[in-house]
């Protein structure tokens, strides 16, 4: 699979709530971006809280700008605070470092796209991430290559 098509990103969002609501889960909200940070497929769960969709396109959409998942762009905010603090102005406010924006790799390993989650902690939201991802068949990137 060379792109990410609706078909592959819906899987990836039932199979995270799916996980989500296995392991009981805050309600959540996954959104799934293709590799040129266009939204593919959004779903919210009911009751969950109404910035839920920006904050999730701010974790995948942050991945895929520096082409690594959202956990090391976590790590990285805390050893950098100044210059993190300033990337939600150039990303016009898309910028989310916190874990659960997780890149999505195909058997060449070629990123195409991101699955960002909020609802619930974001180790939690990672873990949904995760779970979506590995039922499309995909290769999930939490952190730097290699984590």
């Amino acid at each position: 699979m060379s792109h990410l098509t609706l078909a592959l990103a819906s899987t990836i969002v039932d199979a995270a709530l799916a996980k989500g609501r296995a392991m009981k889960f805050e309600p959540l909200t996954v959104v799934v971006l293709d590799a040129g940070g266009h939204v593919v497929a959004i779903k919210r769960e009911d009751h969950s809280g109404i910035l839920r969709v920006e904050i999730a396109t701010g974790k995948a959409y942050g991945a895929l700008g520096f082409g690594f998942g959202s956990r090391e762009l976590f790590e990285r905010s805390q050893k950098q605070p100044v210059f993190m603090s300033g990337l939600p102005a150039v990303a016009h406010g898309k910028f989310v470092p916190v874990p659960s924006g997780v890149l999505i790799r195909n058997a060449d390993n070629r990123v195409i796209g991101a699955v960002g989650i909020s609802g619930d902690t974001s180790d939690n939201d990672e873990m949904a991430a995760l779970a979506g991802i590995a039922a499309a068949g995909l290769t999930a990137q939490p952190g730097k290559l290699g984590s």
